[in-house]
C-alpha cells in the first residue's frame, strides 16, 4: 500500500458514523501530504495528511518559543505518544462537528454590537491585545494583518457599532485550501470574547457567523475543540447544533500547556491575581510554595533568595508603607505634604460637622477611612438623609468615616512598580443596557453573572443600598423595565469588584500624570503601589489623586507586563531569562 492509498484509507476510517460525503470534484490522491498551517500562535498539524507518526511528532515538538502546535485529527494517539512520551501528551479535549448543510439560522440577530470580518491595522492590533487579556497565546499583529484576505486563515470580529471595540474574535481555517481536503472541512480556533463586554451573545453570534460564512464557501462541517471540563462553551455549542465526534488531538510539554499534563495544580485554585504572579514566576523556574490558598499567600525562591508574597504584596514593601496605603487620612496627608493634588478631605466627628462639608462642596465621597474592593463608598452624596445613610454604610467597614470632595472626571488607576509606571487604565463603574424586555433588577443580575464568570468571581454588580440609590438618583426603580438600547450607570464608584470594567490607556499616559505617580510611590516609599486619579482625560495634566493600594492587581492590567515587572523586582537577576 502506497502513501496515497494509506491517506485515502485513513479519510475514510476517521469519519463519524452518521457522516455522509457527496462525491467531491477533486480526488483523494491530491491531498497535500504532511501540512501544518501557521497559525499565528503555533502550527495546526492536520494528522490526516501524515502516513508515519514519526514525522507528525517530530513537527509537533518543533515547537518555536512561546508558541503552542496542535496535532489535530490524530488516527493512532497512543503509538505518537510512545514515540515521545517525555514531550507529547493527549490534550484533555472534546472535538464537536456542526454539519453545515444541517445548520439553522436564528430568528433573532443579537444587539449591541455588530460581527464583521477584520480590515484594519487597528483591528489587528485589538485582536492581539484582547488575546493577552484572556491568557491565551496572541498572533503577532502583523501576522493577523498579514492575513486579513487569506482564504486560508479568517478572523471574525464581534465589534461595539459606536466605539469600533472589539468585543470577541475568533479564526477559521479552511481545510480545502490548507490541504485539499476532500471532505470540505473547516474548523474554528481561538474563539475569545472580551470580559468586560457589556452585552451578551457575543460567543454564540462568532461561531453562527463563521459557520454561515463556511456554508457559502460549500464547505461540509465546521470542527472545533473544547476543553472536556468546560461545561459552559459544552452547553453553548451543543445548543447551537454540534455534535462531539471521535477525534483526537497530540500537544507538546511546554509551560503553558503544564496544567493539562501534571494533573491538578494548586494555584489554579487562587485567584487571578496571585495566579499571574506564580504563572510568570514558573516561566522562569522560580520555585513556587504554596501557604495558603484562601488567602492567596506564596513564597517564591531562586538561587538561595526567598520572597513571602501575598498577590502583588511583598517583603518588600515595609510595614509603614503599608500602613500609610491602608488609612486614607493617612494617605491623603503624605500626598498633600508631597506636594501632589488631592481633594479636600476630614474625618467625621459629628454630623453637624459632615453637613457643614457637605454645604461647602455640595457634592461630597463618603467612605471608610480603611478598607478595599470599593466596599462602603457613596459616591456623589448631595443630600442631608442620604449623608446619614452613606455615613452608616461605611462604618460597618471602619468606624473612623471621611468625607471627601466630589471631583468630577474620569477614574484612572496607575500602577507603580520600582519607580517605574507600568501600565495605566480607565475605570468605569457597573453599566447595564436596556432590551426593552427585562427589568433593570433582571438585568443586572444577568450582568453580574456575566462579570463573575469572566473575572473568576472577582467582579460583581452588589444588590445594595448603594446600588438602589444610584437606580433611583436616575429616575428608576429595580422593577422598571429599561427601554431597548438605553444605557444606565448602577453604580457610582468605577471599582472591578461591584461590576466596574478597566480599558488600558497606558500609552496615552499624559506626561505630568506619569510623573505624578512615581512621585506619589516615593512619597509613600513603596515599591509596587496602585494609584487611584480622577482626571479630565488620561492625556491631560489636571489630576487628583484620591487612593494609593499596596496590594494591586495586577492582572486587571493585561496586555501591560505588571506580573513581569514584578518579579524582575523581587528577582532582577532573572529578567533576561523571561
Amino acid at each position: 500500500m502506497n502513501n496515497r492509498e494509506r491517506l485515502r484509507l485513513r479519510l475514510q476510517r476517521q469519519r463519524a458514523p452518521s457522516v455522509n460525503i457527496q462525491s467531491s470534484t477533486v480526488e483523494p490522491e491530491t491531498i497535500i501530504e504532511n501540512t501544518a498551517i501557521d497559525c499565528g500562535w503555533g502550527h495546526l498539524i492536520f494528522g490526516q495528511t501524515f502516513t508515519e507518526p514519526q514525522p507528525l511528532v517530530t513537527r509537533l515538538c518543533s515547537e518555536l518559543p512561546n508558541r503552542r502546535n496542535i496535532a489535530f485529527y490524530i488516527f493512532d494517539p497512543h503509538v505518537c505518544i510512545s514515540l515521545a512520551p517525555q514531550e507529547v501528551f493527549l490534550d484533555p479535549s472534546h472535538t464537536y462537528r456542526l454539519w453545515l448543510d444541517r445548520y439553522q439560522q436564528p430568528r433573532l440577530r443579537p444587539k449591541g454590537f455588530t460581527i464583521r470580518l477584520l480590515n484594519s491595522y487597528q483591528d489587528a492590533a485589538a485582536v492581539h491585545n484582547l488575546y493577552i487579556r484572556r491568557h491565551m497565546v496572541p498572533p503577532d499583529v502583523d501576522f493577523i494583518w498579514q492575513h486579513r484576505a487569506s482564504r486560508l486563515l479568517t478572523f471574525m470580529l464581534a465589534v461595539n457599532p459606536n466605539t469600533n471595540e472589539v468585543l470577541g474574535a475568533t479564526m477559521g481555517i479552511d481545510h480545502k485550501t490548507a490541504f485539499k481536503d476532500p471532505e470540505r472541512g473547516s474548523s474554528l480556533w481561538a474563539l475569545t470574547v472580551e470580559s468586560q463586554a457589556g452585552v451578551p451573545g457575543i460567543g454564540q453570534a462568532l461561531v453562527r457567523q463563521l459557520a454561515e460564512y463556511y456554508h457559502v464557501r460549500g464547505r461540509t462541517y465546521l470542527d472545533l475543540s473544547v476543553m472536556h471540563d468546560n461545561e459552559q462553551a459544552i452547553s453553548l455549542y451543543e445548543n447551537l447544533g454540534f455534535e462531539r465526534v471521535p477525534v483526537f488531538a497530540l500537544k507538546h510539554k511546554n509551560p503553558y500547556n503544564e496544567p493539562l499534563f501534571i494533573g491538578t495544580d494548586p494555584s489554579e485554585k487562587l485567584n487571578p491575581y496571585a495566579r499571574i504572579i506564580i504563572r510568570e514566576a514558573q516561566k522562569r523556574g522560580i520555585l513556587v510554595e504554596i501557604l495558603d490558598i484562601e488567602k492567596a499567600y506564596f513564597e517564591l525562591s531562586f538561587g538561595g533568595r526567598s520572597i513571602l508574597c501575598r498577590e502583588s504584596l511583598s517583603e518588600l514593601t515595609n510595614a509603614v508603607a503599608m500602613s500609610r496605603c491602608d488609612d486614607k487620612t493617612i494617605t491623603h496627608k503624605v500626598l498633600s505634604q508631597a506636594g501632589l493634588r488631592v481633594p479636600a478631605q476630614i474625618k467625621v466627628t459629628n454630623i453637624k460637622q459632615a453637613t457643614q462639608f457637605l454645604s461647602q462642596y455640595q457634592s461630597i465621597v463618603v467612605k471608610p477611612a480603611r478598607g478595599e474592593q470599593g466596599l462602603g463608598i457613596s459616591v456623589d452624596v448631595q443630600d442631608q438623609n442620604t449623608l446619614q445613610t452613606a455615613i452608616g454604610n461605611a462604618k460597618k467597614y471602619c468606624e473612623t468615616v471621611i468625607l471627601e470632595e466630589y471631583i468630577k472626571g474620569k477614574d484612572l488607576r496607575i500602577i507603580v512598580i520600582g519607580n517605574e509606571v507600568v501600565a495605566a487604565a480607565t475605570r468605569y463603574p457597573a453599566e447595564i443596557v436596556g432590551n426593552g424586555r427585562d427589568t433593570i433588577k433582571k438585568l443586572i443580575k444577568k450582568q453580574s453573572r456575566r462579570r463573575a464568570t469572566a473575572t473568576d468571581g472577582e467582579s460583581s454588580i452588589p444588590m445594595d443600598q448603594e446600588t438602589e440609590r444610584c437606580i433611583q438618583t436616575a429616575g428608576f426603580t429595580l422593577d422598571t423595565v429599561l427601554p431597548e438600547h438605553q444605557q444606565l450607570m448602577v453604580r457610582k464608584t468605577a471599582n472591578l469588584h461591584t461590576g466596574g470594567t478597566i480599558h488600558d490607556v497606558t500609552d496615552r499616559l499624559h506626561p505630568i500624570l506619569r510623573k505624578a505617580a512615581i512621585d506619589a510611590a516615593r512619597a509613600l516609599n513603596i515599591p509596587v503601589t496602585g494609584l487611584d486619579f480622577i482626571v479630565t482625560e488620561v492625556d491631560a495634566p489636571e489630576y487628583a489623586i484620591i487612593e494609593a493600594n499596596e496590594r494591586p492587581g495586577l492582572a486587571n492590567h493585561e496586555p501591560q507586563p505588571t506580573a513581569e515587572r514584578f518579579i524582575d523586582l523581587l528577582f532582577p537577576h532573572t529578567a533576561s531569562q523571561s
